[in-house]
């Protein structure tokens, strides 16, 4: 009799992976024991996840099955790290047309992956444990070239498209939905101390090499065009570009982190936001 193949509920991040790796592992078996170790051998996604970080960031200073415990010990002290883990994966699906399975970001993405630390990291930094917090940052960053400080608040199903370049300052907040290119800043204006950094609004879109300065609000569904410099707060639903970013329409498309839709209005207003 011919076995039924069980189809993976599509909102079920961690049965797809699965699903992916063992097709993965079948096709290519140079790297079934790859799959096998990293995601096929575990349990769960937070068995998986904190596997996949630890072969990333374990070196010599501080070794894997260490790294490893840490990631475990902050699962299991806030088991919210791994749902937002499980949306990030869920958004990159559903933003990213070039991948094919959830394999490519778990496996390969450095944006989901650096995210995915930091997370851990941020989780430290509220334990106080803020050295161990600094060694994951730094790490992250020797690896994937995106700069996180541990502090920052991230929400979850978040993209990081590439990834390369990214900065996120200390006191720097970002609502869940968000997606972002490679070298977006989320940076200060100075040498100033305190709350210094922006407030990224839920659902915005921030396009590759733009540049938000200093602690302003950048409104949900909002989003900022490639390549803009925003030293002044976005109304919420509204598309900003330029140098310095001027407001190009309001509102624009309702859902641009979902979309990903880069596209700009014909006309731009002649003033300064």
């Amino acid at each position: 009799m011919r076995q039924l193949e069980i189809v993976p509920d599509p909102s079920d991040a961690w049965a797809l992976l699965r699903a992916a790796a063992g097709e993965a592992a079948r096709d290519e078996p140079r790297l079934a024991s790859q799959l096998n170790s990293v995601i096929l051998s575990h349990a769960d996604l937070a068995g998986a996840l904190s596997f996949q970080i630890a072969r990333k960031l374990g070196d010599g200073e501080l070794g894997t099955m260490t790294v490893r415990e840490v990631c475990l010990d902050a699962f299991a002290a806030d088991p919210d790290i791994v749902r937002a883990a499980e949306a990030d994966l869920q958004a990159v699906a559903e933003r990213d047309p070039a991948i094919k399975t959830l394999l490519q970001p778990f496996l390969y993405f450095k944006g989901y992956q650096a995210l995915q630390a930091h997370r851990v990291a941020h989780w430290l930094w509220g334990q106080g444990r803020q050295v161990l917090a600094f060694h994951f940052q730094s790490r992250v960053s020797e690896l994937f070239q995106l700069d996180i400080h541990p502090a920052a608040r991230l929400g979850s199903g978040l993209f990081l498209d590439h990834g390369t370049g990214i900065v996120i300052g200390e006191t720097a907040v970002v609502g869940d939905e968000v997606s972002m290119l490679h070298g977006v800043t989320l940076g200060g204006t100075g040498a100033e101390r305190g709350d210094r950094h922006p407030k990224i609004g839920k659902g915005v879109l921030l396009g590759a090499g733009a540049k938000v300065l200093g602690n302003i609000t950048v409104g949900d569904y909002a989003k900022v065009a490639s390549g803009s410099v925003v030293l002044k707060p976005v109304p919420p639903g509204c598309t900003v570009a330029g140098v310095p970013a001027r407001l190009v329409n309001c509102p624009t498309d309702a859902t641009p982190a979902r979309t990903m839709d880069h596209t700009l209005a014909d006309m731009v207003h002649d003033f300064v936001i």
